[in-house]
């Protein structure tokens, strides 16, 4: 039988001679087309082993229609995306499950309306075989102009204007509201205000109306005890500084994300006003490197980004190898971390 000649990388007409079969039979086996016996496509993989050959990706990728990578798309401005911590988790999520089952993640942030005409071309090019997309602006175009293409996409939240048709995995995030606000309202609080996050986002919008409920089944009156702040630590002390300066009477602040809430814990502290004694704090990601580090150690709602991206990877794997495509909408459970700050 043939083999490759010393030094040289072997060829598939090795692998074939080697296994004693035809080329188009060893390059079906190689491709795991379904219409190779067991026994040949043993012997081809065994010849493969045998002689260390590998196929060359992009001639494979023309008779699979494959390219084994898969893009991550985040929707948001640069500088934002690598300051929030609950985003950069999200990149090392996608990074994580995605090499473990064998498939290069390529990095895409989307801004600019030049931005998103360059992301569409390169989705639409055949550079990926799918896409994981994070979106989360209500104005945002992305979503609706990544319906128009053939591969298979999963979003990482509700996207904006796609009420139907796509697939979706999000967070319990009016839940996690619920949990913040009857955890203060257990531990005898009145008086809870809400740094909101952007009321553009879906996410942040149903914190908001969680927060809301709860006070209102409560009995109590959430009128003046919401300000607007935008994911990051200076949004996060501005909102707190307007909250104290319309209603200096607050006894707790569920804030709708870490970062915020570390500003929030600032601008207490410039203030006068020990944490959780005079208020108490509770944020919304409990990110691991953040939360736990505070002082006094951050209550928080707890979601974990990998479990999020983990359910993604499973759909879109199965969207990619040709299962039926019925849209699917996956709300993954959060609970409550209980640390000092609320204590």
């Amino acid at each position: 039988m043939a083999r490759a000649e010393d030094g040289a990388r072997p060829t598939l007409e090795d692998v074939a001679a080697f296994a004693g079969v035809s080329r188009s039979t060893a390059s079906r086996a190689l491709n795991e087309d379904e219409y190779v016996s067991a026994a040949s496509r043993e012997k081809v993989l065994a010849a493969a082993r045998d002689l260390g050959y590998s196929p060359n990706q992009a001639a494979r990728s023309l008779v699979t229609r494959r390219t084994d990578a898969i893009a991550v798309v985040l929707s948001e401005p640069e500088a934002r995306l690598l300051d929030d911590p609950y985003r950069t988790a999200v990149m090392r999520a996608g990074y994580r499950e995605l090499a473990d089952i064998g498939r290069q993640m390529v990095l895409i942030f989307s801004d600019t309306t030049e931005d998103l005409r360059r992301t569409v071309r390169f989705l639409e090019g055949g550079h990926v075989d799918g896409a994981l997309v994070f979106a989360p602006h209500r104005a945002d175009p992305l979503p609706k102009a990544l319906r128009l293409l053939k591969i298979p996409v999963v979003f990482g939240g509700q996207p904006a204007g796609l009420k139907r048709g796509a697939h979706v995995v999000d967070f319990d995030n009016e839940s996690g509201a619920r949990l913040a606000v009857e955890h203060l309202l257990a531990a005898g609080r009145r008086r809870i205000a809400t740094v909101s996050g952007p009321q553009d986002q879906n996410a942040p919008i149903d914190r908001l109306a969680g927060w809301r409920k709860t006070l209102l089944d409560a009995g109590l009156d959430p009128a003046g005890l919401a300000e607007e702040g935008d994911f990051t630590l200076a949004g996060g002390a501005n909102a707190m500084s307007a909250l104290l300066e319309r209603a200096p009477d607050v006894d707790a602040v569920f804030v709708a994300s870490d970062m915020m809430a570390l500003g929030a814990l600032r601008t207490l502290e410039g203030a006068g006003r020990r944490v959780p004694e005079d208020v108490a704090l509770v944020g919304f990601d409990d990110n691991v490197t953040l939360a736990p580090a505070m002082t006094p150690p951050l209550t928080s709602v707890h979601q974990d980004p990998r479990e999020q991206v983990r359910a993604m990877v499973a759909i879109l794997t199965g969207l990619v190898d040709g299962q039926a495509p019925t849209p699917q909408r996956r709300i993954l459970p959060v609970s409550l971390t209980v640390r000092a700050s609320s204590t």
